[in-house]
């Protein structure tokens, strides 16, 4: 069997290998060619997926990669992994799946499968895409060809989670796509879960993310309120997972970061609008998430202004320039915020992040592009006013910036088993 996965990204990559190492070849497809390049190379671009298990499929000639979407021809199913921002009215942008459709229509075979991983809004596949696949392809969904959703679940990062191990949620526009997809998955993952169709995958993949925005959310606006009252949310959440029932432990942070959290939950706020419906708890919980940057900054400004120091010309480190820990992806990271903000106010910041050593044009900051990581040496973290924890990537060496650093605001509880000194450390 032959499939084709479009986008080699965060998500697409490793599903793409998990088939390949269960016998499927994969056709690896994407429109940036320096990544297709490297990947026929047996390289790796992504950090934690590591270039010999790239090289051991090349080698096996299980997978390949390519700039080539015509070959959709030779496939019998196609899988579409690309990414679904928000526009700068915060509204869905879902352009890469329709183009996406709009590239592969031309090619499908009657009877091949096409599903999409890409997390969108209830009714996605079974409208938007369905219309444009069976224009361009003038095959009718359901009858000439298979559609249908599965939600991807990857966890860049956590070592612990593993492709064919976390159950797979797929739904079908028809009971036969739904089999077949089902069938199609069974290859790489050992557990399926069926669903009665693509839109409840779709709303089963908002569900997941919203709940985690909201309890973040929720343990963001204790933190605030914990602090005024001189408790440590850190302490008290500690204490609160030891129950053994009725509660699950989320945790704080200078704001949210990732493809997922800060973007997921505006598909379905954008979406319940068309019926009439206003999802205030969602919202809310947005609103929350996106503050907490403000406070990071105001707690930056009491810790200097406890050394007699203003924000406007001291230097600031940001530490940790991804969105989460021990991973090279910095999309939508609240370190950029951090930097935005501190910058305007009149502070000389820079960053160190041993994974992303420098930092590439993004959408929302192209200001920053360019801008290289600072070194690790005791010289180079003395010389900054304030060293702002944003992202606690396990390779740093906490002990030694406890030893260099005079002064540190800690938005990860990053510092809690280093010997500090009084009034070193703020918690934020």
């Amino acid at each position: 069997m032959q499939i084709a996965i479009v986008g080699q990204g965060y998500v697409g990559l490793p599903l793409a290998l998990q088939f390949a190492r269960s016998g499927v070849k994969v056709l690896g497809l994407d429109i940036d060619s320096a990544k297709v390049e490297a990947l026929n190379a047996g390289r790796s671009y992504i950090h934690h997926i590591p270039s010999e298990a790239v090289a051991e499929q090349r080698a096996a000639g299980r997978f390949e990669a390519s700039t080539d979407f015509s070959r959709v021809r030779e496939v019998e199913a196609v899988i579409i992994c690309v990414p679904t921002p928000l526009n700068k009215n915060r509204e869905p942008d879902i352009s890469y799946i329709l183009n996406t459709g709009r590239t592969i229509a031309p090619h499908l075979q009657k009877g091949a499968l096409v599903v999409l991983e890409s997390t969108t809004y209830p009714g996605t596949t079974d409208t938007d895409l369905r219309e444009v696949l069976e224009q361009g392809s003038g095959m009718k969904a359901g009858v000439d060809f298979h559609l249908a959703f599965s939600p991807e679940r990857e966890d860049p990062g956590n070592p612990q989670s593993r492709v064919a191990e976390i159950p797979k949620v797929v739904g079908g526009l028809t009971p036969a796509c739904l089999e077949r997809a089902s069938a199609l998955y069974r290859k790489a993952i050992k557990t399926i879960v069926p669903v009665s169709s693509c839109r409840a995958a779709e709303a089963t993949k908002l569900m997941e993310n919203i709940f985690r925005s909201v309890n973040i959310a929720l343990v963001n606006e204790l933190k605030v309120v914990y602090s005024a009252m001189g408790i440590d949310i850190w302490e008290v959440i500690d204490a609160a997972k030891t129950k053994p029932f009725g509660y699950m432990a989320f945790y704080p942070g200078p704001g949210l970061g990732g493809h997922c959290i800060p973007i997921d939950p505006f598909y379905l706020t954008w979406k319940a609008r068309e019926y009439g419906k206003n999802t205030r708890f969602i919202e809310l919980a947005g609103e929350i998430n996106t503050s907490m940057p403000e406070y990071v900054v105001h707690r930056v400004a009491d810790a200097l202004n406890d050394r007699g120091r203003a924000v406007k010309g001291s230097r600031i480190l940001i530490l940790g320039l991804a969105y989460k820990p021990n991973v090279d992806d910095d999309r939508e990271s609240p370190s950029y915020v951090l930097m935005d903000m501190l910058h305007q106010r009149g502070a000389i910041v820079e960053y160190h992040d041993p994974y992303v050593p420098v930092i590439k044009p993004t959408r929302e900051h192209p200001h920053w592009a360019g801008k290289r990581s600072v070194p690790w040496d005791e010289a180079t973290i003395r010389s900054f006013d304030v060293v702002l924890i944003a992202t606690n990537h396990a390779c740093v060496n906490y002990r030694q910036l406890a030893e260099w650093a005079d002064c540190i605001v800690d938005t990860r509880n990053a510092m809690r088993d280093c010997p500090t000194r009084p009034g070193q450390v703020w918690k934020a």
